[in-house]
């Protein structure tokens, strides 16, 4: 038995784990196996087009009957000022001539567009039972559309102010986002990555200063990890980083190899891939690049003049300029089916939690 039923009952699902929305890194096939396997299942949404989240949320919905949830962005898009983009453009010259590539050749950025009218009716019509949100939540137009479609709403915390807002603007749930986490920081009511909580601290402060379900993320990669959660008052956990060994996941081979040698002290916030700071893999374009640089442009730009660099350094095997998101716990890993790790995960959790109640 579970020590708290409150996310349990509130998604109608039988595990108390979500897989994390990774954009580029899980699609259809993840978020089926940890349905399946009685989790929530994922599509993240920021990085596909219309027809691609209508088709993949199709998929889902042929092949599982089980609840799953679709992820969007609700970033405020910022145009970089010409004098931003040829900053940039100096600051990587030297690797281009390195490469012997052309900045001529630098192409659009990665498509990461935020949660607007289309997308709105695209979950109005599918009805995922969760829609989550990153980077604070929609309009409140939209958010209302998205309610009225009977989808529950989530978005990512990474402080108590930021949870004390988003509980004040309708979320149905709340993730309390650790500094820990792989990928992007969800924060949005501050920019100070310096004074992020780690999970231990925020969780329980989060957890006292709502009335919702909280779901705890960041540095959860086993059944010790769980236990602790709810431990601290956590109704569920979100985990990423261990989803990303699994064969559903669809990284490069240079990022599953990065995982695989992965250790707690080889991962640090960046702002160079994107323009906002996430955690990932140290790598050359990290510890040369930044890992926080002022010559990056605004989200989610960055990524563009970075691109021809990535594709260089991966066909010679190498993950120098590629953003290897990674939480801090990568160590903990394991090559699994994702639906056999979202089962062995409750196990293990279940197990850990008999063991300290002294059963």
């Amino acid at each position: 038995m579970w020590p708290s039923r409150k996310l349990l009952d509130l998604l109608q699902i039988e595990l108390p784990i979500i897989q994390a929305p990774m954009a580029g890194a899980n699609g259809s096939a993840m978020a089926i196996a940890v349905s399946e396997a009685g989790g929530l299942g994922f599509l993240p949404c920021a990085m596909l087009n219309e027809d691609q989240m209508r088709a993949e949320a199709g998929i889902i919905q042929q092949q599982t009957a089980k609840p799953f949830g679709m992820n969007f962005f609700c970033h405020t898009a910022v145009a970089p000022t010409p004098e931003q983009e040829a900053a940039w453009a100096e600051r990587l010259a030297p690797y281009y001539s390195e490469f012997g590539l052309d900045p001529a050749d630098v192409a659009s950025a990665p498509i990461r567009r935020a949660f607007d009218d289309g997308m709105c009716t695209l979950v109005e019509d599918i009805k995922p039972a969760v829609a989550s949100f990153h980077f604070g939540l929609p309009d409140a137009a939209l958010l209302a559309r998205v309610k009225a479609a009977g989808v529950r709403v989530i978005s990512s915390a990474t402080t108590v102010t930021e949870a004390r807002w988003l509980e004040a603007n309708g979320c149905d749930a709340i993730i309390a986002q650790g500094y820990e986490a792989g990928g992007h920081r969800g924060m949005f009511l501050t920019k100070d990555v310096t004074a992020q909580a780690g999970t231990m601290a925020l969780l329980p402060q989060v957890v006292d200063a709502v009335k919702i379900p909280v779901i705890a993320a960041g540095g959860i990669a086993d059944g010790r990890g769980i236990a602790a959660a709810f431990a601290l008052g956590a109704d569920g956990v979100q985990i990423g980083t261990a989803f990303l060994f699994t064969p559903q996941s669809l990284i490069s081979d240079v990022h599953r190899a990065a995982l695989h040698h992965a250790q707690d002290d080889q991962t640090v916030l960046t702002n160079v891939f994107s323009g906002k700071p996430a955690r990932g893999i140290i790598n050359r374009a990290t510890r040369e690049v930044g890992p926080i640089s002022d010559n990056v442009p605004p989200f989610p730009t960055a990524g563009a003049a970075l691109a021809p660099l990535k594709a260089t350094a991966e066909k010679g095997g190498s993950g120098d300029f590629t953003s290897l998101w990674s939480g801090q716990a990568a160590a903990l890993g394991r090559d699994t089916d994702a639906g056999e790790l979202t089962r062995n995960l409750a196990s293990e959790a279940m197990q850990r939690l008999k063991l300290l109640a002294g059963q």
